[in-house]
């Protein structure tokens, strides 16, 4: 059984963003008391895949503290077997019932699967994951960047909802939500997609 309920961790990540932007963060749960509480086990109460990228850390957009997220980064906010396998690991083991995959303005791993081209090492890797999402994104109007973001978000939730055994069988259960967000870099803002 969720020792929180989805919509009310939403609602906690929505009020930490606004103190976030409102430069009102209360910075909770940083204690020395909370880091000797949280020593013995963790609850956190929301799974975040979001990107690598330095300028977007969810403990600090979404003003949480210690043991209150467990969140998973990686450049491009893609995932793989280890990604989906940490995910399966919080909602299984710590009882999370809520994952958000957060996008960002401005993602440079994105912006380097919509240029095209060969990428060095690894790097390859990411842009592979991403192309689909450049690929539907070709025919949309608008900012080409931007909206292989969002799509690329969106896929990831596609993917991520039908993702057995674990994932889809607690969304079928009701125990579970997965929701894409993107996050604004001048803002702060994060706006979480329908």
């Amino acid at each position: 059984m969720n020792i929180f309920k989805a919509e009310k961790v939403l609602d906690e990540l929505k009020s930490g963003n606004e103190r976030f932007i409102a430069e009102k963060r209360i910075f909770p749960q940083q204690s020395l008391e909370r880091r000797a509480e949280v020593a013995g086990g963790q609850h956190p109460m929301a799974v975040i895949l979001g990107c690598s990228d330095s300028r977007v850390p969810p403990e600090i957009i979404f003003d949480q503290g210690i043991g209150d997220l467990f969140v998973i980064r990686v450049a491009g906010n893609i995932i793989n077997e280890a990604v989906i396998g940490s995910m399966e690991y919080a909602v299984e083991h710590l009882g999370v019932p809520l994952i958000l995959v957060l996008g960002h303005q401005r993602c440079g791993a994105v912006e380097a699967a919509v240029k095209g081209g060969k990428a060095p090492g690894h790097v390859g890797s990411l842009i592979e994951a991403i192309q689909p999402a450049v690929e539907k994104a070709k025919n949309l109007s608008g900012d080409f960047l931007d909206n292989t973001i969002r799509v690329h978000v969106e896929g990831t939730l596609e993917q991520l909802n039908v993702s057995k055994p674990i994932l889809a069988e607690r969304i079928k259960q009701g125990e579970l939500k997965i929701i894409g967000g993107y996050y604004h870099l001048e803002s702060g803002r994060v706006e979480f997609l329908p």
